[in-house]
């Protein structure tokens, strides 16, 4: 199997899933939109994006679907099945149609679009996701409190899910600390080698010839 990544938000979080889990994979660094790289790509993704796991059976995009296969290869609870399930599907539906929405506006903004492009959007998109983002983290401190981890009081993807944008915080200007709860899970997090640092020991440089 192989995992095609970048280090970018939802690519890191297919990487720390797959090294928490130990998971087979061949990590190929890649960069889809690339104009020498994109048709290329498309047998692979035709959305050109990633993270993508090829299997001998079939190919599965974005990282929710990849968590949800390599748990069921490793046969870990870390993707949840049975009643724990859909309280799990909650928070990544949550996560990713509110927390990481507003999250990732700054992301996009503060540490992507400046590397290819001189324009910033007018402040009040960044004051409503500002709003959005204390309004949820709120929520998510709040559910947090009395509990360790979100589901089963135990480590699950939800945790890494809501987590996404908390590596990218202090450089995009995302307050976590007036939010203790979820600072908390953030300390957690860190804690693991595989969420600290997904992309130690792996190659920095693109793996062009592997993309055909």
């Amino acid at each position: 199997m192989q995992l095609y990544y970048s280090r970018n938000l939802n690519p890191r979080v297919a990487v720390a899933v797959a090294r928490h889990l130990g998971s087979p994979v061949d990590y190929i660094a890649a960069a889809p939109m690339a104009p020498d790289q994109i048709e290329a790509f498309r047998p692979i993704n035709p959305n050109t994006r990633v993270p993508v796991l090829t299997t001998p059976e079939r190919n599965y995009w974005e990282a929710d679907a990849i968590t949800c296969k390599l748990s069921s290869l490793a046969v870990s609870d870390f993707w949840r099945t049975g009643d724990s399930q859909p309280e799990m599907v909650m928070w990544i539906s949550w996560a990713t149609h509110h927390l990481n929405s507003a999250g990732g506006v700054f992301y996009f903004w503060k540490l992507i679009a400046p590397q290819f492009m001189d324009f910033q959007p007018d402040q009040s998109v960044f004051d409503e996701a500002m709003r959005d983002w204390r309004q949820f983290m709120g929520i998510l401190d709040g559910q947090l409190a009395g509990r360790k981890w979100l589901v089963d009081d135990r480590l699950s993807y939800a945790d890494f899910r809501v987590a996404t944008c908390f590596p990218f915080a202090e450089a995009a200007g995302l307050p976590l600390a007036e939010f203790p709860q979820v600072q908390r899970l953030a300390d957690q997090l860190n804690q693991l080698d595989a969420w600290r640092d997904p992309f130690a020991g792996l190659a920095s440089r693109l793996n062009r010839d592997k993309i055909s």
